[in-house]
């Protein structure tokens, strides 16, 4: 089957404000530090100050003569975990140091400054081995990864790549570079874990701050060696993640194997922003070349984009870079690849848009470029290379509506006004540019998710309500609110007799918020669960009825390439003297299937391109490599944009519904805001100025000299 049966739209498509938004704004809304516990205690790590090397000797006599320390856990004493194939999860197991900022102790103490002290107490000695920090698009250890995240193939080659780029008439070669940056969302990492033993084993209560409860049970039992239901984990509101909370980190274990250490008595562990620049995850820094080879009327005869990014020499995590280039433009002859350097830094991990992002920021500014050689304009550029199927697999588009999104920006951004020449417009001392640029990003759809719905008669006086229950994620996208939508149209209800309960392995189990596939996967379940419902008792249930459902499988994939689709027009104003870089004006058109609730998806799509002009002005971990260590470790040096660097910005859609990707006609809109705004940042700057800016982030010095 490859056609989803629609749910009809009433509730869905309707504004909505989020649910659980006055329990928010009022602070009643309970994040993972914040539950009441009796008798905690703080956790405060110690974190290596060497890259590589191993522990030859921890002090603690101090920090456990400090009154108030119940426990300093170290390498000499930590249990030993069940499984420890992940190698970021193998915390305290070993004297081997993978990178600067790795646990190798932690002091327990009855309050956060008395842990704080101890573990300032701690005194820690190493041998340190040679290392590496630096990316090396030339290193000699260099490799091809199995496969890059998730699954898709590293290398893919098309046709005769190499005649069609010495043949084209005309090309643009050139080399890009995306920045290390780091997640940063507003609440910290943070769990309060408490282990209670039971006569050979015992049970773990984790509140947590997760992008995916069920994906934590799952990880903290295998590395405990426990039964996925002796792990209870609870996380019903998350403040941000960006995929930084997608998968389970080492903190996690260090404060399980402290609980552990504790039987009876909470451990609490926020970690602190410096903390989260070494053990969290980050996005990879990358070098990308981008060979494209044209006929003079602008359209692709030839494709290469080769990706060079870090990985951890502890642990492999590939970033898909160059697979935007697959599917987005028609060209005949194309090559993509990825090679992965390893060092001796923290583990990188998902960040918004992992691939689609930096992948973007390459093949649009390229696109920019061949628009000069050619003497076209960029958005007809783009058109003219629109493909008729999906360039990779060959497979018709379920729906594609790019070009639309490119015509209505033109029409919105009065993009026909725009002089082509750069550097033609001086406003008051400031060179002012428009760019474009497009976005695509898949639409993801994965098994593993079930929901249950409940009905419960009127009480004397009152109302019949319905129970919808998923330990699906909600971190601040309006997860409940659209679930509840989407549970009202599958019941033909009232949305307002609808309560979602989620983020709780209490009820039934959920993929991770990550892909932009949390509400295709969630939302099929629940509507799964409510037609089950309605077969099994009609339209006059009684008091408790209830059905489960769940995600099922489904075959479109094999017949259909889904992606949502957008276009970034961007105006730039840079300063004549000084450099200084603002972004007056920002518009995105987005086709994204069925949009659910326009409230919740314009907040999505507005804070997706706010992170990309983030990235494109602001965003750098500056490494030294000498040392290993990120230098600007926290939000006084780290800088994202502010409401100041944020000028007009607006968001729109297409109407569309796609049929194939789930029943509800939807796509994913967690992420495609963020893909293409920072190359269209790059455009409009090039527009401007007439210096093309290669990298990200851009600074003054690039338009001095």
């Amino acid at each position: 089957m490859t056609t989803t049966d629609l749910v009809p739209a009433r509730a869905m498509g309707t504004p909505r404000r989020r649910t659980e938004g006055p329990a928010k704004v009022t602070g009643t809304a309970r994040y993972a530090a914040e539950y009441a516990v009796a008798r905690p205690l703080h956790l405060h790590p110690i974190l290596a100050t060497v890259p590589r090397g191993r522990v030859t000797a921890i002090h603690t006599t101090a920090a456990e003569a400090l009154d108030g320390v119940v426990a300093v856990l170290t390498t000499r004493d930590a249990e030993a975990l069940a499984d420890t194939a992940d190698r970021e999860f193998a915390v305290l197991q070993d004297d081997e140091i993978g990178f600067r900022g790795q646990y190798v102790a932690a002091v327990l103490a009855d309050t956060s400054e008395t842990a704080r002290h101890g573990a300032d107490l701690v005194r820690v000695t190493y041998d340190e081995d040679p290392f590496r920090a630096r990316l090396d698009p030339d290193s000699g250890e260099l490799y091809a990864p199995d496969s890059v995240n998730p699954a898709f193939a590293t290398d893919s080659v098309i046709g005769d790549v190499s005649s069609a780029l010495r043949d084209a008439p005309v090309t643009v070669d050139a080399t890009y570079r995306t920045a290390m940056t780091h997640n940063n969302p507003m609440e910290p990492h943070a769990s309060i874990v408490v282990w209670e033993p039971a006569g050979t084993g015992g049970r773990f209560t984790i509140f947590d701050s997760t992008q995916g409860v069920s994906a934590t049970r799952r990880n903290v039992a295998t590395v405990f060696g426990l039964d996925p239901g002796d792990v209870d984990v609870i996380s019903p509101h998350v403040g941000g993640g960006f995929g930084s909370k997608g998968n389970m980190h080492a903190n996690v274990v260090l404060a399980c194997l402290a609980a552990r250490r504790v039987p009876g008595r909470p451990v609490t562990y926020a970690l602190t922003r410096q903390q989260m620049f070494s053990l969290v995850g980050y996005r990879t820094p990358t070098v990308q070349h981008v060979r494209l080879g044209a006929s003079p009327d602008g359209r692709l005869t030839g494709l290469v984009h080769d990706v060079v990014e870090q990985t951890s020499r502890i642990k492999e995590f590939a970033e898909q870079t160059a697979t935007y280039s697959r599917s987005v433009y028609a060209a005949p002859h194309r090559r993509t690849t990825h090679r992965l350097d390893p060092l001796d830094v923290p583990v990188p991990s998902w960040m918004r848009a992992p691939g689609e992002c930096p992948g973007s920021f390459a093949a649009e500014v390229a696109m920019d470029e061949l628009a000069t050689a050619c003497g076209l304009d960029p958005v007809e550029l783009r058109i003219r290379n629109e493909p008729d199927a999906d360039p990779e697999s060959g497979k018709p588009f379920s729906s594609r509506h790019l070009v639309e999104c490119l015509r209505r920006g033109v029409e919105r951004f009065g993009w026909s006004r725009r002089d082509p020449t750069p550097r033609a417009r001086l406003v008051d001392g400031w060179w002012t540019g428009t760019g474009v640029a497009a976005a695509a990003y898949p639409a993801n759809r994965a098994p593993g998710s079930g929901a249950t719905v409940r009905f419960h008669a009127p009480a004397a006086g009152g109302e019949e309500h319905w129970d919808v229950e998923i330990a699906a994620a909600d971190i601040g996208t309006g997860a409940r609110t659209v679930l509840g939508q989407i549970a009202a149209d599958a019941l033909d209800v009232d949305v307002d007799t609808v309560e979602v309960t989620v983020g709780d392995t209490a009820v039934p189990a959920a993929t991770v918020a990550g892909g932009s596939s949390g509400t295709t996967n969630w939302g099929t379940a629940v509507v799964d669960a409510a037609q089950r419902f309605r077969e099994k008792f009609g339209a006059d249930p009684s008091d408790g009825d209830e059905a489960d459902g769940t995600t099922p499988e489904t075959d479109a994939a094999e017949h259909y390439a889904m992606s949502a689709f957008g276009a970034h027009f961007v105006e730039v104003a840079v300063h004549a003297d000084t450099g200084e870089i603002r972004v007056p004006r920002m518009l995105g058109v987005f086709a994204a299937g069925r949009i659910l609730n326009p409230t919740t998806a314009r907040s999505q799509l507005l804070g997706g391109m706010t992170m990309g002009l983030s990235m494109a002005l602001h965003e750098d971990s500056v490494m030294d490599p000498r040392s290993g260590h990120v230098v600007n470790h926290d939000l006084a040096n780290y800088h994202i944009a502010s409401c100041a660097d944020v000028g007009e910005i607006d968001v729109e859609w297409i109407d569309e519904v796609d049929p194939h990707v789930n029943p509800m006609g939807s796509k994913g809109i967690g992420e495609i805001g963020i893909v293409g705004a920072a190359a269209a940042v790059a455009n409009a700057a090039h527009h401007a100025t007439g210096v093309r800016v290669r990298s990200v982030p851009i600074t003054v010095d690039a338009f001095l000299g």
